[in-house]
């Protein structure tokens, strides 16, 4: 009726006399799929609920979403997401020992190959009140595990057990970690020079030196454990 009306009298007092709001009789529906958005992040979230903008972004554009960085950060605050879960600080490392260090020979090294060079870390799994220690020997190259070893104590049979289980898939040319008294043990470094391997080490107090292996981890606690 107002479309009829309006070609004779203005939209406003066609709908003052009908009692119809003016706002809505300019609404134009507007295909937004905001809702669809919305419920795909709360799908992906319940199966990784760790991942941040990056992540989510990622996996939303590989399932085909049309959207963007600015959307999925807008999205996430209205889900509520920046979550942090109760976390706890356990020191794996224990540099504080009189065995030999080595150098970094990883540094500005471009790995172009596999078995060039494996990386290697501990990290803490919480179990109830309790902790256990996993140790992991990574290709820094394909990125697969060679060796792991999980233990109720953190000491050198933890990557000694890791390291005979990766040689058993043969041997890096470098083999890397940090300065932790399980890596600088001589029944560790014998192993692996007698396996003709040489042993690379980050500086101390420098994580980012040891980089694959602490990214490595990161994933596999947040998209498997968390």
């Amino acid at each position: 009726m107002i479309v009829q009306l309006k070609e004779s009298y203005p939209v406003q007092t066609v709908c003052q006399i009908l009692g119809y709001a003016r706002s809505s009789y300019y609404y134009q529906p507007v295909n937004d799929d905001e809702s669809a958005r919305i419920l795909a992040m709360e799908q992906l979230l319940m199966r990784w609920p760790f991942y941040g903008y990056r992540r989510l972004l990622a996996h939303l554009q590989r399932d085909g979403w049309d959207v963007g960085e600015r959307t999925v950060r807008r999205l996430l605050k209205v889900l509520g997401g920046s979550r942090q879960s109760g976390r706890v600080r356990v020191n794996t490392t224990d540099s504080s020992q009189p065995h030999w260090r080595y150098p970094n020979l990883l540094k500005h090294r471009v790995i172009t190959s596999p078995a060039e060079a494996w990386v290697a870390d501990i990290t803490y799994i919480r179990f109830g009140t309790r902790f256990l220690y996993l140790a992991v020997m990574v290709d820094a190259y394909t990125r697969a595990v060679r060796g792991w070893a999980l233990s109720r104590t953190i000491d050198q049979h933890l990557t000694l057990t890791a390291l005979r289980m990766a040689l058993t898939n043969g041997q890096p040319a470098i083999f890397h970690s940090d300065q932790g008294a399980q890596y600088t043990a001589w029944e560790h470094t014998d192993l692996l020079r007698n396996a003709g391997c040489q042993i690379s080490m980050a500086d101390v107090g420098q994580p980012t030196q040891n980089a694959l292996a602490e990214r490595f981890i990161r994933t596999f606690k947040e998209e498997h454990l968390d």
